[in-house]
């Protein structure tokens, strides 16, 4: 009989043969779902996915991509939100040269 706290779907079983030929059954959480972008909402690619303590035992270049808004954001939102940054700026910076009186 499993102890009580393992008595839940929560844990997940894995059946261990042991050297002298028993079956015994391990319980263990079961792993976390994707992490996903934080605008679109699709799972992020390069973060793995594992438990905090796993996470923790990373090296930081493995837990998340090293490129702005790694691991919050994917590659297409951040392509669209620079693109949208830069628009912005020039389009600010060309209604300043407007407005500029020009020294003749």
């Amino acid at each position: 009989m499993p102890r009580p706290r393992h008595r839940t779907s929560s844990f997940r079983k894995i059946h261990v043969r042991l050297p002298g030929g028993e079956t015994v059954v391990h319980y263990e959480k079961r792993r976390p779902g994707p992490a996903r972008c934080a605008i679109c909402g699709r799972p992020l690619s390069g973060v793995p996915r594992l438990r905090p303590v796993e996470l923790r035992k990373l090296p930081r270049t493995a837990k998340r991509p090293e490129r702005p808004f790694g691991g919050m954001i994917c590659h297409e939102c951040l392509e669209k939100l620079i693109k949208k940054s830069v628009r912005t700026q020039l389009i600010a910076r060309l209604q300043e040269l407007r407005r500029a009186p020009t020294a003749a």
